[in-house]
């Protein structure tokens, strides 16, 4: 028997403050740090919502909206789009970027992922890229996410993960351990970029986060590693 559900250990609040004091310069380093490939990771994660023109999605811990603006452009302009997250600052860098053309407007609300401002059944799909290691419950933020989700509509996940083998785990170990808190440091990021790498080796295995999609009654799980399992995709279906 688990003395406490899995989940970050550090201080929601702490987490929130954190993420307000990066807001500025959070999307750069996001492209330093992946050497450019997080547009890359963030289409898979779109085209695994199987969204259609007109479509509704919900993207949790949306932060900058790097992920909510192409989930906008994949259900178009009759879609419907809501990315949520506790980080007003962050919500803030969202809200200033211009629309696309043809996309659906997103409407950018402040709200805890463990209790989502959403209906029962309202998305025909819901997203987080790279928020759920950040969460204090991992299993009730994949419940709640589950709950604004009509049946047979798509839940995915994707996250950093620590590679256990090969060269993948040494080039892991040599920039997210090493170099990414100095480089963020120098761009002003402070303890942020030192907290990174300790949630990512403290993230569950995908094995682990693949379970606990199936404890909340989610479907048809499923997982794949990106960039030599240094990303993990996560995709199910809502029953």
């Amino acid at each position: 028997m688990r003395d406490r559900d899995p989940g970050n250990p550090v201080p929601a609040a702490q987490v929130r403050t954190m993420f307000d004091r990066i807001a500025p310069i959070y999307d750069a380093m996001n492209r330093v740090m992946t050497a450019g490939l997080d547009d890359r990771w963030r289409r898979s994660a779109v085209r695994a919502t199987a969204l259609r023109a007109g479509g509704s999605v919900v993207d949790v811990a949306c932060g900058s909206g790097a992920l909510t603006r192409p989930l906008a452009r994949a259900v178009g302009s009759r879609g419907a789009v809501v990315g949520i997250d506790a980080s007003g600052p962050m919500l803030r860098v969202a809200a200033r970027r211009p629309p696309v053309a043809g996309s659906a407007p997103i409407r950018y609300r402040e709200g805890d992922a463990l209790a989502l401002p959403e209906a029962d059944d309202a998305f025909d799909a819901a997203t987080i890229a790279f928020g759920l290691r950040n969460v204090a419950d991992y299993r009730s933020c994949l419940a709640e996410m589950a709950r604004v989700t009509r049946p047979g509509g798509r839940l995915v996940v994707l996250e950093l993960a620590a590679p256990t083998r090969g060269m993948a785990r040494f080039a892991a170990a040599t920039w997210f351990d090493r170099m990414l808190p100095i480089v963020g440091r120098l761009a002003g990021g402070g303890s942020a970029y030192q907290y990174l790498p300790s949630s990512v080796r403290a993230y569950p295995r995908p094995a682990d986060i693949a379970e606990l999609m199936r404890e909340v009654g989610l479907q048809d799980v499923a997982w794949r590693p990106l960039a030599l399992g240094m990303v993990t995709l996560h995709v199910a279906t809502v029953s």
